[in-house]
Protein backbone atom coordinates (compact mmCIF):
# COMPACT_ATOMS: atom_id res chain seq x y z
CA UNK A 1 0.00 0.00 0.00
CA UNK A 2 1.30 3.46 -0.86
CA UNK A 3 2.16 5.77 2.02
CA UNK A 4 0.10 8.90 2.57
CA UNK A 5 2.08 11.70 0.97
CA UNK A 6 -0.46 14.45 1.67
CA UNK A 7 1.11 17.87 1.62
CA UNK A 8 1.68 19.61 4.93
CA UNK A 9 0.32 23.05 5.74
CA UNK A 10 2.59 26.02 5.17
CA UNK A 11 5.15 26.56 7.91
CA UNK A 12 4.71 29.76 9.95
CA UNK A 13 6.71 32.75 8.79
CA UNK A 14 9.90 33.55 10.66
CA UNK A 15 11.07 37.15 10.80
CA UNK A 16 14.27 39.07 11.19
CA UNK A 17 14.96 42.77 11.48
CA UNK A 18 15.15 44.78 8.26
CA UNK A 19 18.40 46.23 9.59
CA UNK A 20 20.06 42.79 9.40
CA UNK A 21 19.62 42.70 5.61
CA UNK A 22 20.04 46.41 4.95
CA UNK A 23 22.83 45.70 2.43
CA UNK A 24 20.21 44.28 0.06
CA UNK A 25 18.16 47.49 -0.05
CA UNK A 26 18.96 50.43 -2.32
CA UNK A 27 17.10 53.74 -2.08
CA UNK A 28 15.37 54.40 -5.40
CA UNK A 29 15.39 50.71 -6.41
CA UNK A 30 12.49 48.23 -5.96
CA UNK A 31 12.40 46.42 -2.62
CA UNK A 32 13.56 42.80 -3.09
CA UNK A 33 11.13 41.55 -0.41
CA UNK A 34 8.03 42.55 1.55
CA UNK A 35 8.53 44.72 4.64
CA UNK A 36 6.36 44.10 7.73
CA UNK A 37 5.42 46.04 10.85
CA UNK A 38 6.49 44.67 14.22
CA UNK A 39 3.04 43.04 14.53
CA UNK A 40 3.78 41.11 11.30
CA UNK A 41 1.25 43.05 9.20
CA UNK A 42 2.38 44.05 5.72
CA UNK A 43 3.78 47.58 5.49
CA UNK A 44 5.47 47.76 2.08
CA UNK A 45 5.07 45.23 -0.72
CA UNK A 46 7.96 43.76 -2.64
CA UNK A 47 8.75 45.96 -5.66
CA UNK A 48 7.84 49.22 -3.91
CA UNK A 49 10.51 51.89 -4.30
CA UNK A 50 11.96 53.85 -1.40
CA UNK A 51 11.88 57.54 -2.31
CA UNK A 52 14.54 58.92 0.03
CA UNK A 53 17.16 58.21 2.65
CA UNK A 54 14.78 59.72 5.20
CA UNK A 55 12.15 57.10 4.35
CA UNK A 56 14.75 54.36 4.65
CA UNK A 57 15.93 55.58 8.06
CA UNK A 58 12.32 55.83 9.25
CA UNK A 59 11.78 52.16 8.34
CA UNK A 60 14.82 51.12 10.32
CA UNK A 61 13.86 53.17 13.36
CA UNK A 62 10.35 51.73 13.61
CA UNK A 63 11.68 48.16 13.93
CA UNK A 64 10.36 46.79 10.64
CA UNK A 65 10.78 43.12 9.74
CA UNK A 66 11.29 40.84 6.75
CA UNK A 67 10.14 37.24 6.33
CA UNK A 68 13.06 34.80 6.30
CA UNK A 69 11.21 32.58 3.82
CA UNK A 70 11.36 35.40 1.26
CA UNK A 71 15.07 35.82 1.83
CA UNK A 72 15.55 32.11 1.22
CA UNK A 73 13.89 31.82 -2.17
CA UNK A 74 17.00 31.14 -4.16
CA UNK A 75 20.71 30.55 -4.24
CA UNK A 76 21.42 34.25 -4.72
CA UNK A 77 19.73 35.08 -1.42
CA UNK A 78 21.92 32.52 0.36
CA UNK A 79 25.10 33.87 -1.17
CA UNK A 80 24.34 37.42 0.01
CA UNK A 81 22.90 36.69 3.46
CA UNK A 82 24.83 37.70 6.59
CA UNK A 83 26.42 34.69 8.32
CA UNK A 84 24.17 35.17 11.36
CA UNK A 85 21.10 34.46 9.20
CA UNK A 86 22.33 31.12 7.89
CA UNK A 87 21.07 28.92 10.78
CA UNK A 88 17.53 30.25 10.30
CA UNK A 89 17.87 29.71 6.56
CA UNK A 90 18.81 26.10 7.26
CA UNK A 91 15.67 25.61 9.35
CA UNK A 92 13.52 27.14 6.65
CA UNK A 93 15.28 25.16 3.92
CA UNK A 94 14.72 21.84 5.65
CA UNK A 95 11.04 22.68 6.12
CA UNK A 96 10.75 23.43 2.40
CA UNK A 97 12.38 20.14 1.44
CA UNK A 98 9.98 18.28 3.76
CA UNK A 99 6.98 19.87 2.06
CA UNK A 100 8.39 19.14 -1.39
CA UNK A 101 9.00 15.47 -0.58
CA UNK A 102 5.39 15.18 0.56
CA UNK A 103 4.03 16.76 -2.61
CA UNK A 104 1.21 14.54 -3.87
CA UNK A 105 0.76 16.05 -7.32
CA UNK A 106 3.03 14.02 -9.60
CA UNK A 107 2.96 16.76 -12.23
CA UNK A 108 4.44 19.36 -9.89
CA UNK A 109 6.67 17.15 -7.73
CA UNK A 110 9.88 17.76 -9.65
CA UNK A 111 9.29 21.50 -9.88
CA UNK A 112 8.61 21.67 -6.12
CA UNK A 113 11.70 19.59 -5.41
CA UNK A 114 13.97 21.73 -7.60
CA UNK A 115 12.67 24.92 -6.00
CA UNK A 116 13.25 23.54 -2.51
CA UNK A 117 16.72 22.09 -3.01
CA UNK A 118 18.34 24.99 -4.88
CA UNK A 119 18.84 27.11 -1.73
CA UNK A 120 19.84 24.04 0.32
CA UNK A 121 22.61 23.22 -2.16
CA UNK A 122 23.64 26.88 -2.01
CA UNK A 123 23.77 26.72 1.80
CA UNK A 124 26.11 23.72 1.60
CA UNK A 125 28.37 25.50 -0.88
CA UNK A 126 28.28 28.77 1.05
CA UNK A 127 29.48 27.22 4.33
CA UNK A 128 30.27 23.48 4.25
CA UNK A 129 31.21 23.53 7.95
CA UNK A 130 27.80 24.87 8.94
CA UNK A 131 26.22 22.27 6.64
CA UNK A 132 28.04 19.46 8.46
CA UNK A 133 26.95 21.07 11.73
CA UNK A 134 23.32 20.35 10.70
CA UNK A 135 24.12 16.64 10.41
CA UNK A 136 25.62 16.37 13.89
CA UNK A 137 23.44 18.72 15.89
CA UNK A 138 20.15 17.06 15.04
CA UNK A 139 16.95 17.92 16.90
CA UNK A 140 16.18 14.83 18.97
CA UNK A 141 12.51 15.84 19.24
CA UNK A 142 11.90 16.22 15.51
CA UNK A 143 10.80 12.61 15.01
CA UNK A 144 7.68 13.54 13.05
CA UNK A 145 9.92 15.06 10.38
CA UNK A 146 12.78 12.61 10.91
CA UNK A 147 12.49 11.11 7.43
CA UNK A 148 12.77 14.43 5.63
CA UNK A 149 15.51 15.73 7.92
CA UNK A 150 17.49 12.52 7.53
CA UNK A 151 17.19 12.89 3.75
CA UNK A 152 18.74 16.36 3.97
CA UNK A 153 21.50 15.16 6.31
CA UNK A 154 22.35 12.32 3.93
CA UNK A 155 22.27 14.70 0.97
CA UNK A 156 24.69 17.08 2.72
CA UNK A 157 27.22 14.29 3.24
CA UNK A 158 26.64 12.99 -0.30
CA UNK A 159 27.24 16.36 -1.94
CA UNK A 160 30.40 17.12 0.02
CA UNK A 161 31.93 13.68 -0.55
CA UNK A 162 31.05 13.73 -4.27
CA UNK A 163 32.83 17.08 -4.62
CA UNK A 164 35.89 15.72 -2.78
CA UNK A 165 35.91 12.73 -5.12
CA UNK A 166 36.05 15.14 -8.06
CA UNK A 167 32.71 14.20 -9.56
CA UNK A 168 31.28 16.46 -12.24
CA UNK A 169 28.71 19.07 -11.23
CA UNK A 170 26.03 17.10 -13.10
CA UNK A 171 26.79 13.87 -11.24
CA UNK A 172 27.16 15.70 -7.91
CA UNK A 173 23.73 17.30 -8.37
CA UNK A 174 22.26 13.99 -9.50
CA UNK A 175 23.63 12.24 -6.40
CA UNK A 176 22.34 15.08 -4.20
CA UNK A 177 18.82 14.66 -5.59
CA UNK A 178 19.01 10.89 -5.30
CA UNK A 179 19.99 11.18 -1.62
CA UNK A 180 17.04 13.47 -0.96
CA UNK A 181 14.54 11.15 -2.65
CA UNK A 182 15.84 7.65 -1.90
CA UNK A 183 13.39 7.18 0.99
CA UNK A 184 10.44 9.15 -0.39
CA UNK A 185 8.19 6.08 -0.12
CA UNK A 186 8.76 5.64 3.63
CA UNK A 187 8.98 9.09 5.21
CA UNK A 188 6.15 8.45 7.65
CA UNK A 189 7.51 5.03 8.59
CA UNK A 190 10.89 6.58 9.39
CA UNK A 191 9.20 8.97 11.80
CA UNK A 192 7.37 6.13 13.53
CA UNK A 193 10.54 4.04 13.79
CA UNK A 194 12.40 7.00 15.30
CA UNK A 195 9.78 7.23 18.04
CA UNK A 196 8.78 3.66 18.83
CA UNK A 197 11.94 2.52 20.64
CA UNK A 198 11.52 -1.15 19.70
CA UNK A 199 12.55 -3.31 16.73
CA UNK A 200 10.45 -3.02 13.55
CA UNK A 201 7.44 -5.30 13.18
CA UNK A 202 7.33 -7.84 10.38
CA UNK A 203 5.12 -5.52 8.36
CA UNK A 204 7.52 -2.63 8.91
CA UNK A 205 10.47 -4.84 7.91
CA UNK A 206 8.69 -5.69 4.68
CA UNK A 207 8.10 -2.01 3.95
CA UNK A 208 11.74 -1.23 4.71
CA UNK A 209 12.89 -3.97 2.36
CA UNK A 210 10.61 -2.77 -0.43
CA UNK A 211 11.23 0.97 -0.10
CA UNK A 212 14.12 1.32 -2.61
CA UNK A 213 11.96 -0.12 -5.39
CA UNK A 214 8.86 1.75 -4.16
CA UNK A 215 10.77 5.05 -4.08
CA UNK A 216 11.97 4.52 -7.64
CA UNK A 217 8.41 3.86 -8.77
CA UNK A 218 7.12 7.02 -7.10
CA UNK A 219 9.85 9.05 -8.80
CA UNK A 220 8.99 7.54 -12.18
CA UNK A 221 5.34 8.40 -11.62
CA UNK A 222 6.46 11.99 -10.96
CA UNK A 223 8.20 12.13 -14.33
CA UNK A 224 11.79 11.51 -13.22
CA UNK A 225 13.45 9.68 -16.10
CA UNK A 226 17.13 10.15 -15.22
CA UNK A 227 18.22 6.51 -15.22
CA UNK A 228 21.33 6.97 -13.06
CA UNK A 229 19.31 8.89 -10.46
CA UNK A 230 16.67 6.15 -10.46
CA UNK A 231 19.25 3.37 -10.34
CA UNK A 232 21.06 4.97 -7.39
CA UNK A 233 17.76 5.17 -5.49
CA UNK A 234 16.85 1.57 -6.26
CA UNK A 235 20.31 0.22 -5.34
CA UNK A 236 21.16 2.35 -2.30
CA UNK A 237 20.80 -0.64 0.07
CA UNK A 238 22.53 -3.20 -2.16
CA UNK A 239 25.95 -4.61 -1.20
CA UNK A 240 28.80 -5.89 -3.43
CA UNK A 241 28.63 -9.28 -1.67
CA UNK A 242 24.96 -9.69 -2.63
CA UNK A 243 23.64 -9.42 0.93
CA UNK A 244 21.82 -6.16 0.33
CA UNK A 245 18.24 -5.50 -0.73
CA UNK A 246 15.78 -5.41 -2.43
CA UNK A 247 17.32 -7.57 -5.19
CA UNK A 248 20.55 -8.94 -3.69
CA UNK A 249 22.63 -7.83 -6.69
CA UNK A 250 26.43 -7.58 -6.68
CA UNK A 251 26.96 -5.05 -9.49
CA UNK A 252 26.13 -1.94 -7.46
CA UNK A 253 26.64 1.46 -9.10
CA UNK A 254 29.13 3.85 -7.49
CA UNK A 255 26.48 6.50 -6.84
CA UNK A 256 24.32 4.04 -4.91
CA UNK A 257 27.35 3.08 -2.82
CA UNK A 258 27.96 6.74 -1.95
CA UNK A 259 24.31 7.14 -0.95
CA UNK A 260 24.52 4.06 1.23
CA UNK A 261 27.65 5.22 3.06
CA UNK A 262 26.25 8.72 3.60
CA UNK A 263 22.94 7.22 4.77
CA UNK A 264 24.59 4.93 7.31
CA UNK A 265 26.94 7.64 8.59
CA UNK A 266 24.21 10.23 9.20
CA UNK A 267 21.95 7.57 10.77
CA UNK A 268 24.69 6.71 13.27
CA UNK A 269 24.65 10.35 14.39
CA UNK A 270 20.87 10.38 15.01
CA UNK A 271 19.01 9.99 18.29
CA UNK A 272 16.17 7.50 17.72
CA UNK A 273 13.76 5.71 20.00
CA UNK A 274 15.79 6.41 23.12
CA UNK A 275 19.03 5.36 21.43
CA UNK A 276 21.85 7.85 21.88
CA UNK A 277 23.66 9.23 18.88
CA UNK A 278 27.02 7.58 18.23
CA UNK A 279 30.12 9.67 18.90
CA UNK A 280 31.26 11.28 15.67
CA UNK A 281 34.81 9.92 15.81
CA UNK A 282 33.49 6.40 16.28
CA UNK A 283 30.94 6.79 13.47
CA UNK A 284 33.66 7.86 11.06
CA UNK A 285 35.96 5.07 12.18
CA UNK A 286 33.25 2.42 11.69
CA UNK A 287 32.46 3.70 8.20
CA UNK A 288 36.13 3.65 7.23
CA UNK A 289 36.81 0.22 8.70
CA UNK A 290 33.80 -1.31 6.95
CA UNK A 291 35.96 -1.18 3.80
CA UNK A 292 39.34 0.58 4.25
CA UNK A 293 40.16 0.15 0.55
CA UNK A 294 37.06 2.08 -0.57
CA UNK A 295 37.81 5.54 -2.06
CA UNK A 296 34.32 6.62 -0.97
CA UNK A 297 34.92 5.65 2.67
CA UNK A 298 38.29 7.40 2.69
CA UNK A 299 36.84 10.52 1.08
CA UNK A 300 34.00 10.65 3.63
CA UNK A 301 36.38 10.60 6.59
CA UNK A 302 38.75 13.12 4.98
CA UNK A 303 35.92 15.47 4.07
CA UNK A 304 34.13 15.48 7.41
CA UNK A 305 37.12 14.96 9.65
CA UNK A 306 37.48 12.82 12.75
CA UNK A 307 35.86 15.61 14.77
CA UNK A 308 33.30 17.22 12.44
CA UNK A 309 31.60 20.58 13.07
CA UNK A 310 28.89 20.13 15.69
CA UNK A 311 30.94 17.64 17.71
CA UNK A 312 31.27 18.41 21.47
CA UNK A 313 34.85 17.94 22.69
CA UNK A 314 37.15 18.33 25.69
CA UNK A 315 40.52 20.00 25.24
CA UNK A 316 43.95 19.50 26.78
CA UNK A 317 43.49 22.90 28.43
CA UNK A 318 40.58 21.47 30.44
CA UNK A 319 38.06 23.50 28.45
CA UNK A 320 34.98 22.04 26.80
CA UNK A 321 33.66 23.28 23.47
CA UNK A 322 32.04 22.53 20.18
CA UNK A 323 33.74 22.12 16.81
CA UNK A 324 32.73 24.93 14.46
CA UNK A 325 35.11 24.53 11.53
CA UNK A 326 37.32 21.88 10.00
CA UNK A 327 41.03 22.54 10.34
CA UNK A 328 44.24 21.84 8.44
CA UNK A 329 44.03 18.12 9.27
CA UNK A 330 41.21 15.70 10.11
CA UNK A 331 42.43 15.70 13.72
CA UNK A 332 42.72 19.45 14.29
CA UNK A 333 39.49 21.41 13.77
CA UNK A 334 38.62 24.86 15.09
CA UNK A 335 36.68 24.75 18.37
CA UNK A 336 34.50 27.29 20.15
CA UNK A 337 35.45 26.82 23.80
CA UNK A 338 32.39 27.32 26.02
CA UNK A 339 33.74 26.60 29.52
CA UNK A 340 37.12 26.95 31.18
CA UNK A 341 39.03 24.19 32.97
CA UNK A 342 36.93 24.75 36.10
CA UNK A 343 33.64 24.33 34.28
CA UNK A 344 32.89 28.05 34.38
CA UNK A 345 31.16 29.43 31.29
CA UNK A 346 33.14 31.81 29.12
CA UNK A 347 31.23 35.12 28.68
CA UNK A 348 31.61 34.59 24.94
CA UNK A 349 32.80 31.46 23.06
CA UNK A 350 36.58 31.51 22.62
CA UNK A 351 38.06 30.33 19.33
CA UNK A 352 40.66 27.57 19.81
CA UNK A 353 43.07 26.14 17.25
CA UNK A 354 43.32 22.47 18.22
CA UNK A 355 46.51 21.98 16.21
CA UNK A 356 48.19 23.72 19.17
CA UNK A 357 49.19 21.14 21.85
CA UNK A 358 47.63 23.07 24.73
CA UNK A 359 44.27 23.09 22.95
CA UNK A 360 44.43 19.62 21.39
CA UNK A 361 41.27 17.53 21.52
CA UNK A 362 41.50 14.81 24.16
CA UNK A 363 37.97 13.42 24.01
CA UNK A 364 34.51 13.54 22.47
CA UNK A 365 31.59 14.41 24.75
CA UNK A 366 28.03 13.17 24.55
CA UNK A 367 25.57 15.99 23.86
CA UNK A 368 23.62 15.20 27.02
CA UNK A 369 26.71 15.86 29.16
CA UNK A 370 27.15 19.40 27.84
CA UNK A 371 24.78 21.76 29.63
CA UNK A 372 26.02 24.99 28.05
CA UNK A 373 24.51 26.03 24.73
CA UNK A 374 25.59 28.84 22.42
CA UNK A 375 23.26 30.60 20.00
CA UNK A 376 23.56 29.07 16.50
CA UNK A 377 23.99 32.56 15.06
CA UNK A 378 27.14 33.10 17.13
CA UNK A 379 28.58 29.76 16.05
CA UNK A 380 27.76 30.47 12.39
CA UNK A 381 29.58 33.79 12.61
CA UNK A 382 32.62 32.11 14.19
CA UNK A 383 32.58 29.39 11.50
CA UNK A 384 32.59 32.02 8.76
CA UNK A 385 35.81 33.65 10.01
Amino acid sequence: MRPDLSIESEAPMRYTSLAVVSSRVTVGAPLPFNVYNDDHTLLLARGRRLDSDAQWQALLQRGTLVDLAELHRGADAVRHAPAALLPAMWTDGMDRVARALRQTNAETFREALDEAIEPVAALIDRDPDLAIFQVLRQDASAHVQYGANHAVHTAIVTRLVALRLGWSEDDTTRAFKAALTMNVSMLDLQGRLAEQGRPPTEQQRAEIREHPQASRELLEMAGINDQLWLRAVEEHHEEPDGRGYPHGITDVCEMATLLHRADVYSAKLSVRGGREAMAADRAGREIFMSDPSSPINAALVKELGVYPPGCFVSLASGETGIVVKRGPTVMAPVVAAMTNRYGEVHPEPVRRDTSQPMHAIVGVLAARSVKVRVAPEALATMSAV
